[in-house]
């Protein structure tokens, strides 16, 4: 236990900025400053642990920098102490708490240890969000997934087609997010939270749509979306990313969002299942755009074989309240939309 007394429970700024990024109570360190201070040392001792008998060189471990927001790291001796804080934090967590609360007591996740060549990479404060909100959100909601193939033929030839003057050309993320935005319109349940024992259907539409912006991904809102045309929805998008990007968002723009869509990109990602962005109670994913055969019906009956440029959709949504039969009418409606495009 740490000594009381006068001076005991202070800690300068950059001693509770490293107790914060190592999510550590300053109530469990010993201090050896002057009064009981805890310093700069103490934290990187009790770090360390057991393991600073055994340091590792700079020769044996290569280290990458933290971005700016991530605390300073220590010389090379010092390289393991992110390591050696997820284990000192997961010995001290008592069942119940933490990212994985429903681990049994006898269990104790392994211990990373790392080798000669490996880097080292702390966590940001974003990093360290994004993962406790993912496995909070695994945690939280009983995931389910829904895939749906689309046709994607005659959006290409709505965005081919002439526009006036000045007028952008809609991403097909833009033509995706206006048939989502449209189709919660008729499929409210999907446009809710879960509240304890209840389901908050949300009057208002405000669609997130998943960024990644270089410190980690983001989820601006653009807010009552099902008001814009494609193209306004579009733009608004743009507006949003480009903010993200230059590292210019507001608490405003990431706040208030009801669901949301995913676009992971372009490179070899034919379909994927997303993580619900809590409280949201579904996700919907944006696969990749893919020129292949396929079989369509001609006005006079008769099959044909064409290109098209074809794309999976994968909805994931909390079991807990939307049922499968729910989900699939929703994902067939947004499905419809684009493929006749009817926005």
């Amino acid at each position: 236990m740490r000594p009381s007394g006068p001076g005991a429970d202070f800690a300068s700024p950059v001693v509770r900025r490293l107790l914060r990024e190592h999510n550590v109570e300053l109530q469990a360190i010993r201090g050896s400053g002057r009064n009981g201070r805890v310093t700069r040392d103490d934290v990187m001792g009790y770090l360390r642990g057991p393991a600073a008998a055994a340091p590792v060189t700079s020769k044996a471990l290569s280290v990458v920098s933290a971005p700016a927001e991530a605390a300073p790291l220590a010389p090379a001796p010092l390289a393991q102490a992110p390591l050696a804080a997820a284990s000192a934090a997961a010995a001290a967590t008592p069942a119940g708490a933490g990212l994985v609360p429903f681990l049994p007591t006898v269990y104790r996740p392994p211990r990373v240890e790392p080798h000669e060549g490996d880097e080292v990479i702390p966590f940001t404060r974003r990093r360290r969000i994004i993962a406790e909100h993912m496995v909070y959100s695994k945690i939280t909601s009983p995931h389910v997934a829904t895939v749906a193939e689309v046709d994607m033929h005659k959006v290409s030839l709505a965005r081919a087609a002439p526009r006036p003057a000045g007028q952008g050309k809609p991403s097909f993320l833009a033509y995706l997010c206006t048939a989502a935005v449209r189709a919660l319109r008729d499929h409210p349940r999907l446009n809710s939270a879960v509240a304890r024992d209840a389901l908050v259907v949300r009057h208002s539409i405000h669609l997130g749509v998943a960024v990644d912006a270089e410190e980690g991904l983001v989820v601006p809102v653009v807010k009552h979306a099902d008001r814009h045309t494609v193209e306004g929805l579009g733009a608004a998008i743009d507006e949003l990313a480009a903010k993200a990007r230059a590292g210019k968002l507001t608490a405003d723009d990431l706040s208030g969002g009801t669901f949301t869509v995913s676009n992971p990109g372009r490179e070899g990602n034919l379909f994927g299942v997303s993580i619900i962005n809590q409280p949201q109670v579904a996700i919907l994913r944006m696969g990749e755009l893919v020129k292949r055969p396929v079989v369509v019906t001609a006005a006079d009956g008769e099959d044909h074989i064409v290109v098209h440029p074809m794309m999976h959709l994968c909805l994931s949504y909390d079991h807990r309240v939307i049922d499968g039969v729910a989900a699939n009418r929703f994902l067939y409606s947004v499905r419809q939309r684009l493929e006749k495009v009817d926005l």
